[in-house]
């Protein structure tokens, strides 16, 4: 962006060092700068690990510090609405959504932008490791610099028409940067710790919580021979590549040299003390399949379909090479990208583990990130 060119931009605040050193950044930059707070999430409110309350009084002092206005706006039934009906339905259905990657393209870039298109604002700002760029017209997600902050992953969804209002001022920053740029300036959450929970669930314990909005049926936990183990509490707690809250130890193998198998030790297949864990959900069945050793071929896959589309272009890439991740924090895998009655194939030059349904499957060529889509099925 031009240095010459100064916006009215609203930045979303969250409460955290990111949004609030982009706010400074941009008042810096000589820019109109407003915030706002968005509370996503209403349930359990007043609960222990809710920390709506905290964070909005954290960035309030933010921009009582950067000399900013702040507004407090409700999402939540937009929320509810958009993202966690989806997000339900999705581990209803025995898959593992990504709830972060919905927030983003529904709320901070759809109700949060269309607010702020309201009170004025040319640009929307928040505190994503990534970046745009403006090339021929055409607008460009591009990875954060930082390679171990980078966010373009959740940003996937974005169009065209959104990323054209969007600005990401920590992109060119390592993490440790934007930290002593806020105790520089003096900002009250320098030293916050980042968020760890997914956007509205926060750090409360995951199965607890879905506990409350799932039906559940308990069913065998079996090794790849149809052996049972245990037993799950239901299959929509439990996500491919899993390896805690299993619950189970080592088998009794009666066929292996006529003797029981020693408790946590693998019979025929795994080595000694391999732990567990779970390469596929039999849904017709209601069974969970577990299988042992980390680099078990049932957790390697070679290939992925994905479909419910999305690309930054507004239209797919070309066929060919390109590199994707099948999972946040994943280096980029080479893989050929293709195309088989509107659904995305990627096969890969190196089987991938875990590859799970209902995650998002991102493809880039270097560190542009062109988009994609929902994993369907991983593919022999």
């Amino acid at each position: 962006m031009s240095s010459a060119k100064k916006h009215r931009v609203v930045v979303g605040l969250s409460g955290g060092v990111d949004s609030a050193v982009t706010a400074h950044l941009l008042k810096q930059q000589g820019h109109e700068v407003v915030g706002i707070f968005m509370k996503n999430w209403e349930d359990d409110d007043d609960d222990e690990y809710c920390s709506s309350r905290q964070d909005f009084l954290d960035a309030a002092s933010v921009a009582d510090v950067l000399g900013i206005e702040i507004e407090h706006v409700n999402f939540a039934a937009e929320y509810k609405d958009r993202v966690f009906e989806s997000f339900l339905h999705e581990y209803q259905a025995g898959r593992t959504p990504n709830p972060d990657v919905l927030c983003n393209a529904e709320i901070k870039f759809k109700a949060f932008l269309d607010h702020a298109m309201r009170l004025g604002a040319e640009k929307i700002a928040t505190g994503h490791y990534a970046r745009v760029r403006e090339l021929d017209g055409k607008f460009q997600l591009l990875k954060g610099l930082d390679p171990l902050k980078d966010q373009s992953y959740f940003l996937h969804r974005l169009t065209q028409a959104q990323l054209s209002k969007a600005l990401f001022p920590v992109g060119h920053l390592e993490k440790t940067e934007v930290r002593r740029i806020a105790a520089e300036i003096g900002l009250p959450n320098a030293k916050k710790k980042d968020s760890t929970g997914i956007c509205f669930i926060g750090e409360r314990p995951f199965r607890e919580f879905l506990n409350k909005y799932l039906s559940h049926q308990p069913g065998p936990i079996k090794d790849e021979r149809g052996r049972k183990l245990g037993e799950h509490v239901g299959l929509s707690f439990y996500t491919l590549g899993q390896r805690q809250g299993l619950g189970i130890g080592g088998i009794k193998d009666k066929g292996a040299q006529g003797s029981a198998a020693t408790p946590g030790r693998a019979s025929k297949g795994g080595g000694h003390h391999e732990p567990w864990f779970v390469a596929a959900k039999d849904i017709p069945n209601n069974t969970l399949i577990v299988v042992q050793g980390h680099d078990h071929p049932l957790l390697l896959s070679p290939a992925l379909v994905a479909d419910d589309l999305s690309w930054t272009a507004g239209q797919a890439p070309a066929p060919g090479p390109a590199a994707a991740k099948t999972r946040y924090r994943q280096a980029d895998a080479a893989c050929d990208v293709g195309f088989d009655a509107g659904r995305l194939t990627l096969r890969f030059a190196e089987p991938q583990w875990a590859v799970t349904p209902g995650q998002s499957a991102v493809v880039y060529d270097g560190e542009v990130c062109l988009g994609g889509g929902v994993i369907a099925a991983a593919l022999a």
